[in-house]
């Protein structure tokens, strides 16, 4: 069965007219239920994970500032989100979302987070709506737990991962690649252990070429025994802060590749949503939903 993490503290309310949709965290699972792709039997609620899963990747000084809000103006800059104790458990809870998703994953071949996929987020600070890492804290953890050993995190955000590739850079047992947009957020790159800088405006064909060639070879070399997607619906041309124009259509070809890929290769994959901004909530729900379509169609 297809185990999915949702929290109704996904949905969080923001101020009126940040440009974050929290919505989509409620509406999503909503819609998988109201079109049959899912029941109430597929959703599984988070917790509070124990803090010592959290440190395994984060500077104590950071954590329990952030943890106390104690974070400096500057730094609460950065992470862009109004902090507040809520939002702090919050993203507590996606990253226990992820640690748990991670387990059903090694049992049934897929999971998934309604939320996650917070890869900006550094070892020591918070960027751009991300304050706790947490498909690092899941790769993390598996390793702790000697549940896997080799770990392969495919980023397909529009916006490269770059707190991802600072937190594993000296790092050889996790192989991070990130496909993203040249003149995207962020502006300074951090250095993954492999890069696809795409130009503004690529399209569905260009960006499938470049991933079918990519992603299998570099299983065959690396040989993952896990693989973390972040499968951000941001590529699409109708995204305020994107500068991809891949079609609805596309980006549901690159998650069936991706997926059809993991399962030939038997290797288990959790998957977070991460971005998706377009201006039509309905565009960023059917997106996202496509993959939660595709997973059940694959893997079961």
């Amino acid at each position: 069965m297809l185990k999915i993490a949702y929290h109704p503290i996904y949905k969080h309310p923001l101020p009126e007219g940040h440009r974050f949709p929290m919505e989509k965290y409620d509406l999503l699972p909503q819609q998988l239920i109201h079109e049959g792709t899912c029941n109430e039997t597929n959703f599984f609620e988070p917790e509070i994970p124990n803090d010592k899963y959290i440190l395994a990747v984060h500077d104590p000084e950071y954590f329990y500032d952030l943890l106390n809000i104690k974070i400096s103006q500057k730094a609460a800059r950065k992470i862009g989100f109004p902090l507040s104790e809520d939002l702090v458990e919050r993203e507590r809870i996606i990253a226990d979302g992820t640690i748990k998703a991670c387990e059903y994953a090694i049992k049934n071949g897929i999971a998934m987070n309604i939320a996650g996929g917070t890869h900006h987020a550094y070892s020591t600070h918070g960027e751009a709506f991300c304050m706790l890492n947490d498909q690092a804290i899941g790769a993390r953890y598996l390793q702790t737990k000697k549940i896997a050993h080799k770990i392969l995190i495919v980023d397909l955000d529009v916006h490269q991962g770059n707190g991802t590739a600072e937190i594993f850079k000296d790092d050889p047992s996790v192989f991070t690649f990130s496909m993203h947009g040249k003149n995207n957020y962020p502006f300074k790159k951090e250095i993954s252990d492999l890069d696809i800088e795409l130009e503004k405006g690529t399209e569905d064909e260009e960006y499938l070429n470049i991933l079918q060639k990519t992603l299998p070879k570099l299983i065959s070399n690396f040989k993952p025994d896990f693989i973390f997607y972040l499968s951000g619906v941001d590529v699409l041309a109708s995204d305020k802060l994107g500068t991809l124009a891949l079609t609805k259509e596309g980006c549901k070809k690159r998650d069936k590749f991706v997926l059809n890929t993991c399962c030939n290769f038997k290797i288990p994959v959790q998957c977070s949503m991460g971005g998706g901004y377009s201006t039509d909530i309905k565009i960023i729900i059917d997106a996202h939903a496509n993959t939660f379509r595709l997973a059940q169609e694959i893997f079961f």
